[in-house]
């Protein structure tokens, strides 16, 4: 077994993701590119200390972004949205 905080790179946080905490109990996490969802499932449990019930992962793709004359490319990544069994939390905030 990994470390759980080695699969889990970051929580994510923003207004829409906010929304689906209260309302749906589901959190998003910005994961390894090479990370299943069993892996997703077990770090989220063994970290958080609740029960995990579906997990759904999305390939992200790197934006192209120019500075001037500079052009560059943020790297893909692959973002999970874990929703877990009701009466779990986890406090991100």
């Amino acid at each position: 077994m990994k470390n759980p905080f080695d699969v889990i790179v970051k929580p994510l946080v923003t207004e829409k993701v906010m929304g689906a905490m209260q309302k749906q109990n589901t959190y998003t996490f910005s994961v390894l590119p090479g990370a299943n969802k069993i892996e997703i499932k077990s770090a989220v449990e063994h970290a958080f200390n609740v029960k995990v019930a579906d997990v759904r992962t999305i390939r992200m793709k790197g934006k192209v972004k120019q500075y001037r004359l500079a052009r560059g490319r943020r790297p893909d990544w692959k973002k999970a949205v874990v929703r877990l069994v009701e009466g779990s939390r986890i406090d991100i905030l």
